[in-house]
C-alpha cells in the first residue's frame, strides 16, 4: 500500500481541507498521513469560528518522522496560512523528496480574481516559489494569475491558457494544471502542460450553475489518490473531475444537503467502483 502525507488545515465541520482529503484518499486504498497546520471549529464561511494555529508543530512532527525512517510516495499540500508555513513546507520538501515520490501543490489562496483576505501579493510570490519545487501544481486561474503576473481574465482564449501554463512551468514545476477552465459554453474542466515533453492535455465536462465550498479540495485529493493508484496524470484528472461533478450533482438534487459542503460521502462508492474497473 502506498503512503502519502497531506499538509493543510482541518475544519472540524465544513467538508473541506483535511476533512475531505483524509477520507477520500483513504477510501481510494492509500495510507494517508496528515500534518494539520491549524484546527478550526468550522470553515471560514461560518461566523465566529475558532482557530488554533499549529505552525509550531510542523517541524517537530517532520523530525520525528525522519527519526523513525518514515517516507512517503507523495506529498500533497493544500491551504497554507502564513509565510512561516510556506518556509516550513519548503524545508519539508527538501527533507522528504526522493527520486521516486511526487510532490503535488494545490496553491489555495485566491478565487474569482481576488486573493483571500488573509493574503497579499507578496504571499502569492512566495507560493510561486513553493510551486517551483513541485512535480505537479493545481492552481485555478486566479491563483495562476497572481503567481505568473499574467492579467486575470474572465473571458479568454486557448492561447491565453497555454501562455499561463507555460509561465507556470517556468516557475519550476514539472507539470502544471489549470482548473476551472471554460473554453466552450456550458463546459468547464482542466488544461495541463507537461513541462518535460511540452505536451498539453485537457478534459472538460458539463458546467453546473452552482458553487459549493470544498469542491477544489475534493478534486485535488481525488487526483492525488488516483496518481497513487498508478493512473497517469491526465487520467487521474479525468477521474477527479468526474467524481467532483457527480458529487455536486448529487448535492444539488438532495434538498437536505447542508449548505456548507457537498455530499461526497454519498458518492464515494461510485469513485471506488471507477477505480475497481481498471
Amino acid at each position: 500500500m502506498k503512503r502519502i502525507v497531506t499538509i493543510q488545515d482541518i475544519s472540524c465541520v465544513g467538508k473541506c481541507s483535511l476533512t475531505v482529503a483524509l477520507p477520500i484518499i483513504s477510501a481510494m486504498g492509500v495510507e494517508t498521513a496528515v500534518i494539520p497546520t491549524a484546527v478550526l471549529s468550522t470553515h471560514t464561511m461560518f461566523k465566529n469560528f475558532t482557530c488554533r494555529d499549529l505552525t509550531n508543530e510542523i517541524e517537530p512532527i517532520a523530525q520525528h518522522w525522519k527519526n523513525e525512517g518514515i517516507d512517503f510516495d507523495a506529498i500533497y499540500t493544500g491551504y497554507l496560512g502564513s509565510f512561516e508555513q510556506l518556509d516550513m513546507v519548503s524545508r519539508f520538501f527538501d527533507a522528504f523528496k526522493t527520486p521516486d515520490n511526487v510532490i503535488v501543490v494545490d496553491p489555495v489562496m485566491a478565487d474569482n480574481g481576488k486573493l483571500y483576505p488573509a493574503f497579499s501579493e507578496d504571499f502569492a510570490e512566495k507560493m510561486a516559489q513553493l510551486c517551483g519545487k513541485a512535480d505537479i501544481i493545481l492552481p485555478n486561474l486566479t491563483e495562476a494569475s497572481f503567481m505568473t503576473g499574467l492579467e486575470y481574465r474572465t473571458q479568454y482564449t486557448e492561447e491565453y491558457i497555454q501562455e499561463m501554463l507555460e509561465r507556470l512551468i517556468h516557475l519550476g514545476a514539472k507539470q502544471a494544471v489549470l482548473t476551472g477552465v471554460s473554453l466552450d459554453p456550458g463546459k468547464t474542466g482542466v488544461i495541463g502542460l507537461n513541462g518535460e515533453t511540452g505536451q498539453f492535455f485537457s478534459y472538460s465536462h458539463e458546467h453546473l450553475p452552482v458553487s459549493y465550498h470544498g469542491t477544489g479540495d475534493i478534486f485535488s485529493s481525488t487526483t492525488v489518490g488516483a496518481l497513487m493508484r498508478n493512473y497517469a496524470l491526465a487520467d487521474a484528472l479525468q477521474i477527479a473531475a468526474d467524481y467532483t461533478l457527480e458529487t455536486i450533482r448529487t448535492t444539488m438534487e438532495n434538498p437536505k444537503s447542508p449548505w456548507y459542503g457537498v455530499d461526497f460521502e454519498t458518492t464515494l462508492p461510485l469513485l471506488i467502483q471507477r477505480l475497481s474497473s481498471k
